[in-house]
């Protein structure tokens, strides 16, 4: 912007508005008076205020620009020529003439500089001028009106107010707005907003203040959850408008924006809020927590729910008892196993969570507190909680360490009995636990426990299931000299249950050796109970048949009487004098057998009617097993299992027993590894039996057919 300064005059700088201040929004005239009252200077402002070019008033008296005074009184221009010579500075309001005649109100501001000045023909006489700026009254008085009220806007309203520039820093803001952040208006200046509204939408408030300096679309009354850091610990709700602001020239643009502390008024949304927020997570973990019947996956689902959704850290530990009958005595230490944690911390709060899966508490710890009441109780981690609670020192002093502001204990309690206790922590950096996250993590809790109860209930049912499934199977099997066994029986995970497999050889009298395998449709107690049934059935109907057709109808009559509605089962009886083998099938996986040489092949694929139908024949099958034959029967958990079908599996079987060398045993565990996963999906059995030919003096084969 070109200086309406004249040439040669010295004086404070260049007279001249700078970009964004307020003259730009005056119009502003310059001009210059020499002390006999002749104008001197005649800027391009003031011949658009007087309405006379240069030419016309230049060396002329400068009286001609303002009224005729009365009578007796000094005109205006000697009036200005004689304050500023006189005081130096000198503000006033006069009347002035326009060139069309009109009168109007002007401000004016006076001071004297010194210079050679040129003179009115530019001859250099004169060196003293009076300088003066002058406005229009009422252009002054708007902007005076505006700035006062701007001043008291700021200085008085309740109403938070502040100026953003286009990063969306802090410019100004009234000390109202000071006040709701809790800092000074200082801490607040070239800080982005970011720093200071805290809040949790994702980025959402931060992306409406970039679309309002961006595109300059206001927003009113929008609701903004934050905090500050001035006010850490409490949520704030605001009605926030935002409006764009148009930069003056050179000046960049901007956001401004009132904001009114609408918390009490929003409470109820808070409250509703924090409770979608509790009924969200209690959702959560209702279709998180109890997946399994697996205790240790129960508590692991519990961590993984909590953390870090309710608070930063998180374990459950489960009491040991001495016995099932124990009951919580709070003058006895108690005595935990941590099976599950996990947190967002960093070290060494990891290793205070992660270590020491067994734990002692003493007699009054928090832990004996909260399973006296058997309500939750939430702990500062102080001294004296450390001290009252944690036995090993390094692991109280991990626990000061660790960054946590305080604990909640939760008691995990089902069906009257004490399963555990679950722990969740919260850091400095998180609100402190309040009754309604007490009440949030004991129905966690509840939910837990019952869940952990079902899983000890089902643990319990299974290791009975398994117990009695063991007991009812061979411990040893009675073979003779000519047929060398190896065996094996794995039961299922504890997703699946224990099955009705089950197995067994026998030795007849006659010399003869029997082979059997079976399995009972279904799982858990029911199924080990039918198996054992039909084991001791088949072993005594071994002992006094000679076709495994006739084992298999008396059999069958057995199952139906019993309620067994289906069952499968393969008999073998073999005569170790001739080779000579009799096979009857019903509805079992086909035997598989690998001669001397190598070459695998299945024997009778075609299987008969399952156990427990009734009203359908057996059929023997007769073929002769060469010395050093291997024979393998198995149940349908080695050679199925999800995506895979059974031919597949049988396929796989097949190749394994091709590559049969050395001891059965060993042979045993190596299919076993290559075809199950660990661990495995179904209860499994395996049985190899390789055959050897006996001398002729072992007694015949005293079937029907050679009787």
């Amino acid at each position: 912007m070109p200086s309406d300064r004249p040439e040669g005059v010295s004086g404070p700088g260049p007279i001249r508005s700078e970009p964004g201040s307020l003259l730009e929004h005056v119009p502003v005239a310059v001009f210059g008076f020499d002390d006999l009252g002749r104008v001197r200077y005649w800027g391009p402002g003031a011949a658009h205020l007087f309405g006379h070019p240069a030419e016309a008033v230049l060396g002329r008296p400068a009286a001609t620009l303002f009224p005729p005074p009365p009578p007796g009184e000094v005109d205006s221009a000697g009036r200005l020529v004689e304050r500023a010579r006189t005081l130096g500075y000198w503000r006033v309001r006069l009347p002035v003439l326009h060139r069309d005649g009109s009168v109007f109100d002007c401000g004016f501001r006076v001071f004297p500089v010194t210079g050679p000045g040129p003179g009115p023909g530019g001859d250099g006489d004169g060196d003293f001028v009076i300088m003066g700026l002058a406005s229009r009254g009422e252009e002054l008085d708007r902007v005076k009106t505006n700035l006062a009220f701007l001043d008291a806007l700021f200085e008085t309203c309740p109403i938070g107010l502040v100026m953003l520039d286009q990063e969306l820093r802090y410019v100004h803001l009234n000390q109202a707005l000071a006040d709701m952040d809790g800092l000074p208006v200082r801490e607040h200046l070239g800080r982005g907003t970011a720093d200071i509204m805290l809040t949790s939408d994702g980025g959402e408030f931060q992306r409406v203040l970039r679309s309002v300096a961006d595109d300059g679309t206001p927003v009113v009354s929008l609701l903004v959850g934050l905090r500050t850091p001035g006010r850490p610990d409490r949520d704030q709700v605001r009605s926030v408008s935002l409006f764009p602001l148009s930069g003056a020239v050179g000046t960049p643009p901007g956001v401004g924006g009132l904001m009114v502390d609408v918390t009490d008024r929003e409470r109820a949304l808070l409250e509703a809020t924090e409770a979608r927020r509790r009924l969200d997570l209690l959702d959560r973990a209702a279709a998180r927590v109890g997946t399994t019947l697996d205790v240790d996956t129960t508590a692991r689902e519990l961590v993984d729910a909590a953390v870090p959704d309710f608070c930063d850290a998180s374990v459950v530990e489960l009491v040991d008892w001495l016995n099932p009958s124990e009951a919580f005595d709070p003058r006895l230490p108690l005595h935990t196993r941590r099976i599950a944690a996990g947190t967002t911390l960093p070290p060494p709060a990891d290793e205070l969570v992660g270590g020491l899966e067994r734990i002692t508490y003493p007699p009054g710890s928090g832990i004996h507190r909260t399973l006296e009441t058997g309500r939750p109780l939430c702990v500062p981690v102080d001294e004296d909680f450390t001290t009252s609670t944690v036995v090993h020192r390094d692991r109280a002093r991990l626990l000061r360490d660790s960054g946590l502001a305080s604990i909640l204990i939760a008691p995990l309690v089902a069906r009257g009995t004490i399963q555990g206790i679950a722990m969740f922590g919260r850091s400095t950096a998180r609100a402190p636990f309040t009754g309604q996250d007490l009440s949030l993590a004991g129905e966690l809790a509840s939910r837990a426990a019952l869940c952990l109860d079902n899983a000890r209930l089902y643990s319990r049912v299974q290791d009975i299931a398994l117990t009695l499934q063991r007991s009812l199977l061979p411990s040893a099997l009675s073979t003779g000299p000519y047929v060398t066994v190896a065996h094996r029986y794995l039961p299922g995970s504890r997703v699946t249950e224990v099955g009705g497999d089950w197995y067994d050889v026998i030795d007849l009298p006659d010399g003869h050796v029997a082979l059997l395998v079976g399995d009972v449709m279904g799982h858990g107690v029911p199924a080990a109970a039918s198996m054992g049934r039909l084991r001791i059935t088949a072993k005594a109907l071994a002992r006094h048949s000679r076709d495994p057709a006739d084992l298999l109808v008396e059999l069958d009559r057995c199952a139906q009487e019993s309620g067994i509605e289906l069952a499968t089962c393969l008999c073998l009886f073999h005569d170790p004098r001739t080779g000579r083998t009799r096979l009857a099938n019903a509805g079992h996986p086909p035997p598989l057998v690998r001669r001397p040489d190598g070459a695998v092949e299945t024997l009778d694929p075609t299987p008969g009617v399952p156990l427990g139908v009734g009203g359908f024949p057996f059929r023997s099958t007769e073929f002769e097993l060469p010395d050093g034959a291997v024979l393998a029967l198995y149940t349908d958990g080695l050679i199925e299992s999800r995506g895979q079908d059974i031919d597949t599996g049988l396929a796989a079987l097949s190749h394994q027993l091709g590559l049969l060398e050395g001891p059965l045993e060993t042979a045993a565990d190596r299919i076993l590894a290559a075809l199950l996963p660990d661990p495995p999906n179904d209860d499994t059995v395996l049985l190899l039996a390789r055959v050897h030919r006996a001398p002729p003096h072992v007694g015949p084969w005293n079937s029907a057919g050679d009787a």
